[in-house]
């Protein structure tokens, strides 16, 4: 009796022992691993939430953060207007980030079990940043939505055009203002306020890659374009939202079809710009300031772009609609085109040409035009 009672106490004392040992190499592993039991973020968001962050351009207070690695993910395909800071260089390119701690941040990566995200988020708050979410299904669960498409990097677009791949590239901007004067080479010009009569030069394919451009982050003419040809039925659309300038900044000018040719003929109020029918910015804003209503001031962006901002005397023709309304507009004073980049502004400005010849004081705000919340705008004129 007594060596069976020794026995049991034997075993019970190996087992409370071996417990005890498992349990301190199990933290002793964790201790090792440093990685905490729960590594999810606290404030997760859906994909419904992320898609109404999308717009083009972009508000100065919201930014949506690719944690994945760049060249390995980020290039072949993102969330349209996303950031790539992967966080194996997060601590390196916090410069990136915005300079309010109240901005909204969203950061993503490659679905449920990718922690880059959840990481990137920590170290966004631990910098003092307020208001950090994380869409913890990420551009999986993005690209699963109806009518989404994946932007591209200009390093990705540079890499099929010299593999020669099967990749249809397009420049949704004017032909005249625009590609004529410079674009990416091998891109095809399909304008998009000319896509409907344009549409046949698209290939037969409709699984044929279809790559959209335009003036970059600030334009929406290449997004427009590839909603337009998801609508056809065409399945591999993507777009590279930061367009001609980044393809310039990184590998240069691309090819020119003509010559620029003779600027307009001056008025007593305004000069002539550096390009054909721009107008010269500081004149401009000397008018705006002094007497506005000498100038007629024609917002040619759509309808939702011009209520967050324009100039108070400005009237709003989305350039879809204004060949239809260009035999109304007034001969007896000045008529000055905007737009977001110059380049519906310019497209608006030959339409006029063409359309009425006759009709010489017609000009366009060549650059980047941006409205602050105060009321006051920026003109940033593109590098010769």
């Amino acid at each position: 009796m007594f060596s069976k009672k020794l026995t049991v106490l034997t075993l019970t004392l190996c087992l409370v022992l071996g417990l005890g040992f498992s349990t301190q190499a199990q933290a002793s592993d964790a201790a090792k691993t440093d990685q905490p039991a729960d590594w999810k973020f606290h404030s997760i968001v859906d994909v419904d939430f992320v898609m109404a962050q999308v717009k083009v351009p972009m508000p100065e207070d919201v930014m949506i953060i690719d944690a994945r690695p760049k060249r390995a993910k980020y290039d072949k395909g993102h969330i349209p207007m996303a950031v790539s800071i992967p966080d194996s260089k997060f601590d390196k390119m916090t410069d990136k980030l915005p300079a309010d701690k109240n901005a909204l941040l969203i950061f993503y990566c490659g679905g449920l079990k990718c922690k880059l995200s959840h990481k990137s988020a920590a170290k966004a708050e631990k910098l003092g940043y307020t208001n950090v979410k994380v869409f913890a299904e990420g551009f999986p669960k993005y690209m699963k939505v109806a009518g989404n498409y994946p932007g591209v990097s200009s390093d990705w677009v540079k890499k099929q055009i010299d593999k020669k791949t099967n990749m249809v590239l397009i420049d949704s901007r004017p032909k005249r203002k625009k590609y004529d004067k410079g674009h990416i080479p091998t891109a095809l010009s399909i304008p998009d306020s000319q896509f409907a009569k344009m549409q046949d030069q698209l290939p037969a394919d409709k699984s044929t890659p279809l790559v959209f451009y335009c003036g970059g982050l600030k334009c929406r003419l290449s997004h427009k374009s590839a909603e337009k040809a998801l609508d056809l039925g065409y399945t591999k659309v993507k777009v590279f939202a930061e367009g001609y300038p980044a393809w310039v900044a990184a590998f240069g000018k691309g090819d020119t079809t003509v010559a620029a040719t003779a600027k307009s003929a001056s008025s007593t109020q305004l000069k002539n710009g550096k390009e054909e029918g721009s107008v010269d910015t500081v004149t401009f804003k000397n008018i705006v300031a002094k007497n506005p209503e000498s100038i007629m001031l024609i917002d040619v962006r759509d309808a939702d772009e011009f209520k967050t901002g324009s100039f108070k005397t400005a009237i709003n023709i989305p350039v879809e609609l204004l060949e239809d309304k260009i035999k109304t507009l007034p001969a007896d004073k000045p008529i000055v085109f905007v737009c977001g980049t110059g380049a519906r502004s310019g497209e608006s400005f030959y339409m006029v040409q063409d359309l009425r010849p006759e009709m010489k004081n017609v000009y366009y705000l060549e650059g980047e035009l941006t409205f602050k919340k105060d009321g006051s705008f920026e003109i940033t004129e593109p590098v010769s």
